[in-house]
């Protein structure tokens, strides 16, 4: 297992999960992202599928507990004109976390779903 998860591929803890333990999957038309861990029973997060924008998916499971932005290794790529510079991280208390990628800064609404952390012990706060 990977950082932050445990024997039976529990996360334990979000803020050392890294990219790459998890099941990759291809979502809504074509995006590629991965889901991490194992959905609590009743988790918000099971009806959520890769791909979704950002909107649709605070529509579907509510506001988050939290939330944050930060800049990819992609940013500082001379001459990349690609989406993935920057993300957004909602935070879910005991659901997990929801990661996107897309938008503009300052612009999330057009932002997609890329990464899906379940977490049935996630604390309120980043």
């Amino acid at each position: 297992m990977g950082p932050g998860m445990n024997a039976r591929g529990e996360v334990v803890d979000s803020t050392k999960v890294e990219a790459g333990y998890g099941q990759p999957v291809k979502g809504l038309r074509d995006w590629e992202g991965e889901i991490t861990g194992k959905a609590a029973p009743g988790s918000k997060f099971t009806q959520l599928q890769i791909g979704m924008p950002m909107r649709q998916v605070t529509d579907l499971v509510g506001q988050p507990s939290d939330q944050g932005a930060y800049i990819t290794g992609k940013a500082f790529i001379p001459f990349f004109f690609g989406s993935d510079t920057h993300r957004q991280e909602l935070v879910y208390k005991n659901h997990g976390r929801l990661i996107f990628a897309g938008g503009s800064m300052g612009d999330f609404g057009s932002a997609h779903l890329v990464w899906i952390i379940h977490n049935a012990n996630e604390p309120p706060y980043r």
